[in-house]
């Protein structure tokens, strides 16, 4: 299983950008390996705060249905992920406080890898981003 991270549907219906092949690509590799994907109600809240702040509303829906069409599950979170991505925080050199959510809230659902731009995540012992 593999946690979808905010940056991927916002880069596939993004303008041109290297790493929206680079998203494409990996994305028909992972489903080629019939890879289950997952994300969290955190990352939809992302691309709601990215492109209200950036005054793209059109995109909302195109990244949110482009999200839908990858996602199997999409997970939540309660005090014990927060308490966790506190930790992390503490624990993390440069971790972001939406990374470490994300982190906690993986954790929490065995899982380990995350398909994600984000190099942030590459600092999180037991995490492996994918692309």
């Amino acid at each position: 299983m593999i946690f979808v991270d905010s940056n991927v549907p916002m880069y596939l219906v993004g303008a041109p950008h290297p790493n929206k092949d680079r998203a494409v690509a990996a994305l028909t590799q992972l489903v080629g390996n019939r890879e289950r994907f997952v994300t969290d109600v955190e990352v939809y809240q992302e691309i709601l705060h990215r492109y209200t702040a950036t005054q793209r509303l059109d995109a909302i829906d195109a990244a949110f249905e482009s999200l839908d069409a990858i996602a199997d599950d999409v997970l939540t979170f309660g005090m014990s992920e927060i308490r966790a991505a506190r930790a992390l925080i503490n624990s993390v050199d440069g971790l972001s406080a939406r990374d470490a959510l994300h982190v906690a809230i993986m954790r929490t659902a065995g899982i380990n890898r995350i398909l994600s731009f984000d190099q942030g995540f590459d600092a999180c012992p037991g995490i492996d981003r994918v692309v």
